[in-house]
């Protein structure tokens, strides 16, 4: 999408998280440009879970999908040129968003129905944070004073 990823970013963290029905109200009352086009992308990822649903054979209650996440990805970079006074040049930038929006199923009770296994199973997990109950490194010894120097061969000499 021509879109900054940080503009739609904007807009998919207003529906991360709700019901698909509150998704599309909220996204048909936001004044954001990109608003309709994430709408549209809701309304591809509603139809194919409804295709899932219908001819795969696969048990999805349309009723109770949520947005489970919503991604806006940098994708590349249109590099720009205008012109300047005085024979000089301005460079700018066209951002280009990656958008992706992922829906779940909640059951009746409003618990997450488990279709996968959990993204870090088998990965690295990464923690953000230091060690909260490292020890602490313990202290330098205090260094000896310096010593006197010795006097130099001129000052020895006037003695």
């Amino acid at each position: 999408m021509r879109v900054s990823p940080q503009k739609a970013r904007l807009v998919l963290n207003l529906i991360k998280g709700q019901r698909v029905e509150a998704a599309r109200n909220t996204l048909a009352f936001t004044k954001k440009r990109i608003a309709s086009t994430v709408g549209k992308l809701l309304q591809s990822a509603i139809d194919n879970a409804n295709f899932l649903s219908g001819e795969k054979g696969l048990d999805v209650d349309l009723d109770n999908l949520y947005v489970k996440a919503a991604v806006a990805n940098d994708g590349p970079r249109l590099k720009r040129i205008r012109p300047a006074p005085m024979g000089r040049a301005y460079h700018y930038v066209r951002r280009i968003a990656h958008l992706e929006i992922v829906l779940a199923e909640k059951n009746r009770n409003g618990q997450a129905v488990e279709t996968a296994a959990p993204a870090a199973a088998g990965g690295k997990v990464v923690k953000a944070a230091a060690r909260p109950h490292a020890k602490p490194k313990a202290k330098a010894k205090a260094k000896a004073p310096a010593k006197k120097k010795a006097a130099g061969k001129k000052a020895a000499a006037k003695k």
